[in-house]
C-alpha cells in the first residue's frame, strides 16, 4: 500500500521591519491572465489620463489613491507592475520599501513585480536624485508619453508580463511631431525629457482621439475579407 503523503510543516514567515510581507504562489501555473497594473495616485486628471492610455493597450489597470490600498492590493499577487506617485510613497516609508524590495528580485527568483515611480513636476529636486542613485525607473511629468509607453511595456517585460516592448504609440499629435524626431536620439530610463512632454490635457486629447478611431474602425463595414491587400 502506498505511502500517504503527509502535509510539509510550515513556519510563518517573518518579514524585516518596516516591509509588508507578500507571499508568492507557488501552485500549477494557470491560464495566462490580463496583464495586472495598479497605479497609486491622488491626482484625478492624471490618474485617469494614464488608466486610459494602459487600458488602450488591453491591460487591466485600478487606481488607488492611498497607501494603504496600494499594500492591500499588492497581498493579491495580481499586479505585475506598479506605477506609483512617488510623492505618496516617500523615500522611507512602509509603501516604498516593500515596493523597492519586491522590485529588485530577479524573474529567475521568482520576482513577479516591478515598479515605475511618478514624480511631479513641483518635487522633482526632492526625490529625482535619489531615485537615480537608486537606480530606480521614475517619470517626470509632465512626461513624454512615448517614453512613457516605453518604460511601461519595458518593465513588463522583464517580468515576462508581455513578450515584446513597445517603441511607438499607434496615433501622435501632428503639432508635436517636429519634438518627438528632435528627442528621439535619446534614449535612456532615467533621463526626463523636458523638451519633449505631454501635459495632462494633451493626454487627454489623446485618448479622446484614440477612443474615437477604435468606434469608426468598428462601425466600418468589413469587406473584400478575401483580399490579402486590404
Amino acid at each position: 500500500m502506498p505511502d500517504t503523503p503527509h502535509p510539509v510543516d510550515s513556519q510563518p514567515l517573518v518579514s524585516p521591519p518596516g516591509v509588508i510581507l507578500v507571499t508568492v504562489s507557488t501552485s500549477p501555473t494557470s491560464p495566462a491572465q490580463q496583464v495586472g497594473i495598479l497605479v497609486l495616485d491622488t491626482n484625478a486628471q492624471g490618474g485617469s489620463a494614464v488608466k486610459q492610455i494602459l487600458d488602450s493597450e488591453g491591460w487591466r489597470v485600478r487606481v488607488v489613491g492611498d497607501t494603504r490600498m496600494l499594500l492591500s492590493e499588492l497581498k493579491t499577487g495580481e499586479w505585475s507592475l506598479v506605477i506609483a506617485n512617488v510623492a505618496l510613497t516617500g523615500v522611507e516609508g512602509a509603501a516604498f520599501v516593500t515596493l523597492r524590495e519586491l522590485a529588485s528580485v530577479s524573474p529567475a527568483d521568482g520576482g513577479r513585480v516591478r515598479v515605475l515611480y511618478l514624480v511631479p513636476e513641483l518635487a522633482g529636486g526632492q526625490y529625482v536624485g535619489y531615485l537615480e542613485a537608486a537606480r530606480l525607473p521614475y517619470v517626470l511629468r509632465p512626461y513624454h508619453l512615448h517614453d512613457f509607453l516605453e518604460k511601461v511595456s519595458d518593465l513588463l517585460v522583464e517580468v515576462k508580463a508581455i513578450e515584446a516592448p513597445l517603441r511607438q504609440v499607434r496615433h501622435e499629435f501632428g503639432a508635436l511631431r517636429k519634438k518627438k524626431k528632435q528627442a528621439a536620439k535619446a534614449n535612456s530610463m532615467f533621463a526626463s525629457r523636458d523638451s519633449f512632454s505631454y501635459t495632462d490635457e494633451e493626454l487627454a486629447e489623446y485618448e479622446q482621439q484614440e477612443g474615437e478611431l477604435a468606434k469608426n474602425k468598428r462601425n466600418k463595414p468589413r469587406i473584400n475579407l478575401g483580399d490579402p491587400n486590404r
